[in-house]
């Protein structure tokens, strides 16, 4: 368990991130108030996850590559770190949906059948708990892979002559 120690950090890291993110979100209105614009500023919580992954990678090239890191092995950690938020992803979307930001799906359902944007039918089918945790944890996949994938590029480095 010692060897991935950094990708456990940083995990919690990421997830904390999530969670203050959310509860940010909520302070300035974007679940409510100015909830039509959550849509636009909510995926700039890429910016925060990209740094995330990047300080992970370096750390675990720092601290436990000795320095140097390998694509393979920059990658590998990537990955690790994003099963283990994929695997909580259930548990971070119920703690936003249920503490956080209760009243979340409800604002929206009502924001979008006011707006005409979808039918109630189609509106309670899309906004709930049981689709946000799965849209959350095939997000945290695809996207924790992506971005592994292209972080490892940068974090790289090989050992000088």
């Amino acid at each position: 368990m010692q060897k991935y120690r950094i990708e456990l950090k940083w995990a919690i890291i990421f997830m904390a991130t999530t969670l203050v993110w959310m509860i940010l979100e909520k302070l300035v209105g974007l679940h409510s108030t100015h909830i039509d614009k959550h849509m636009i500023y909510t995926n700039f919580f890429a910016i925060p996850a990209i740094i995330i992954y990047v300080l992970a990678l370096l750390d675990k090239r720092k601290n436990f590559y000795g320095g140097q890191m390998t694509y393979q092995q920059g990658f590998l950690t990537g990955l690790w770190i994003t099963l283990i938020v994929t695997i909580f992803s259930p548990l971070t979307q119920y703690i936003i949906s249920t503490v956080i930001t209760p009243d979340y799906f409800s604002t929206v359902i009502d924001y979008v059948i006011t707006h005409d944007m979808m039918t109630e039918e189609a509106a309670r089918k899309q906004f709930n708990l049981k689709n946000y945790i799965i849209q959350a944890t095939i997000g945290a996949l695809i996207m924790g892979v992506v971005t592994s994938a292209i972080v490892a590029i940068f974090t790289r480095k090989r050992a000088n002559p």
